[in-house]
């Protein structure tokens, strides 16, 4: 691996299996010997938790969608400077639970706003840090929803949008996954986890090795 780090990340509608995929991952290269930086956006740093949780609290259903844009954006902007850019700089494999893509897909494709006004704000937000591989775990939206609410017993403010919302959030990744496939790698979540984690390894190996 060259000196500068890795960077993964993780994305897909609610209750695909993120974490669970995350944690095993981190924890298996941790055994191996890396050194992990382990994060999640919205959030990854103080200010950015914050932001996390204007968004997310379900008592803020009157937010405009351009102002949830700005503060995903501004999230992202303070999490980049302060937490993935050093990690990466100092040769760390980063793994993030969401990133750049999920804005595209979540305010692009589920709100409607303007994408060419998205991919701006996120090079703006990135700093020019793009991931070397990003897992799309495709799931259903019904059946991530169902796992979401019974492992939580509750929904925050965007898992609480209707069905054809998520419905959109779906079809977004997946166009993302055709669009640009040599980093995104769509990842069938209906599967068995150790099925998941198969595909996931397969795909991180060779950048290991790099």
């Amino acid at each position: 691996m060259a000196n500068r780090g890795l960077f993964i990340t993780f994305e897909g509608t609610d209750g695909a299996g993120k974490t669970t995929q995350i944690q095993r991952l981190s924890t298996e290269l941790r055994q191996t010997g890396y050194d992990i930086c382990l994060t999640r956006e919205p959030g990854g740093t103080p200010i950015s938790e914050q932001i996390r949780d204007m968004l997310l609290n379900p008592d803020h259903g009157e937010m405009a969608a351009t102002t949830e844009l700005l503060l995903y954006a501004a999230s992202r902007a303070q999490h980049v400077s302060e937490i993935i850019k050093p990690a990466l700089e100092s040769g760390k494999i980063v793994i993030s639970s969401r990133f750049a893509d999920a804005m595209v897909v979540y305010q692009g494709y589920g709100r409607g706003l303007d994408l060419e006004r998205i991919n701006r704000l996120n090079r703006i937000a990135t700093d020019g840090v793009t991931p070397d591989v990003t897992f799309v775990l495709d799931l259903p939206v019904e059946i991530g929803l169902q796992r979401v609410q019974k492992s939580r017993g509750g929904l925050d403010r965007l898992e609480r949008e209707k069905i054809d919302f998520h419905q959109r959030l779906r079809d977004g990744y997946r166009a993302l996954a055709e669009q640009e496939p040599q980093r995104l790698k769509l990842v069938d979540a209906q599967a068995s986890p150790e099925q998941v984690y198969v595909q996931i390894e397969a795909a991180i190996q060779p950048l290991l090795q790099k």
